[in-house]
């Protein structure tokens, strides 16, 4: 269970990606009410004290990298990827892979991660930017710069920026379960799940939407998947022709209404299967599918996986967890 968190921090480091890290798991909200555990969570450097940031600011960091032997789960923060790495962050981050533990890089912290040989045969992303030097510096590892992020065994890599917030928040949701990242999420005001996915649950971006009248449709869609929507209906809510409509709604989700709303029904879907015994009958009904078949047929084109596997794989871990 996910209960410790040692985020690693070296000069001229990143102060937003670092703060994903901190917001996700440095924050105690264990007496909300909403079942967030309170992390262990600590920063750390390889020589204590104070560390420049990349902005010039200096944060004082007094733990030294023990604090990663006996984390649960050991994040590189992103930092200047021509900068030389202090041979003992090497050694720290092969010692959390070795005992198990997860280990996580955000952005370039993903170079880390490959001089430590943590990447080798796997699969892995960073920043788009960084994505072909990655490639070219460590050719016996794949790197797709087409994600958010990237889980392969116990190692998981995330993008850039925001996408820090997902990888923190979809390893939430494999330990701790969909109802403690969804928690997370809402205090954060962040999208808990974004949409898409394969075998490796990797995740692609769905932009937010920059209107009001928008946003609140989309709201209104999320709480009616179990009915059908047709472009024009949707377009009459917000009060614009069916052809102005499909087209704002593309610029500003980057799908079309039906990807989008199955996009979403399969979130709900994923949801229920790891937090209701509901049967697949039922959760086809309650996710919009209406029949298995088309449950089947829209979770395995999104997650390349059978509802029935999905099911096995996160229950499976919460099981463990609790």
């Amino acid at each position: 269970m996910l209960k410790s968190v040692a985020v690693i921090v070296v000069p001229n480091f990143s102060m937003f990606e670092f703060g994903t890290a901190c917001e996700v798991f440095g924050i105690d909200r264990s007496g909300r009410g909403s079942g967030v555990p309170a992390f262990d969570f600590r920063v750390c450097t390889p020589e204590p004290g104070d560390v420049r940031l990349k902005s010039g600011l200096t944060l004082n960091v007094g733990l030294g990298l023990e604090a990663t032997e006996d984390a649960d789960l050991v994040i590189m923060a992103p930092y200047g990827r021509g900068d030389e790495l202090h041979e003992s962050v090497v050694e720290a981050l092969r010692a959390a892979d070795a005992r198990g533990a997860w280990v996580m890089s955000i952005c370039s912290g993903a170079f880390a991660l490959a001089r430590a040989g943590l990447l080798d045969g796997r699969r892995c992303t960073t920043h788009w930017h960084y994505s072909g030097q990655l490639a070219a510096e460590n050719p016996g590892v794949q790197v797709d710069e087409n994600v958010l992020y990237v889980q392969d065994g116990n190692i998981i890599t995330s993008a850039g920026t925001a996408a820090g917030i997902d990888a923190c928040l979809h390893l939430v949701r494999v330990e701790l379960g969909a109802k403690v990242a969804a928690a997370i999420a809402r205090d954060m005001v962040v999208p808990p799940h974004r949409d898409g996915g394969q075998a490796q649950f990797i995740d692609r971006p769905m932009p937010a939407c920059g209107s009001a009248p928008m946003e609140e449709l989309l709201r209104w869609m999320v709480e009616n998947l179990d009915r059908e929507h047709t472009v024009s209906e949707l377009a009459a809510r917000v009060h614009l022709s069916a052809r102005t409509f499909a087209r704002r709604f593309r610029s500003e989700t980057g799908a079309t209404p039906a990807a989008w709303l199955n996009s979403q029904r399969v979130l709900r879907a994923q949801d229920l299967l790891e937090s209701t015994d509901l049967n697949i009958e039922e959760i086809a009904r309650e996710s919009g599918f209406g029949h298995p078949v088309l449950l089947r047929h829209h979770f395995a084109k999104v997650l390349d996986t059978s509802p029935q596997s999905y099911r096995r794989a996160f229950r499976g871990q919460l099981a463990v967890a609790g």
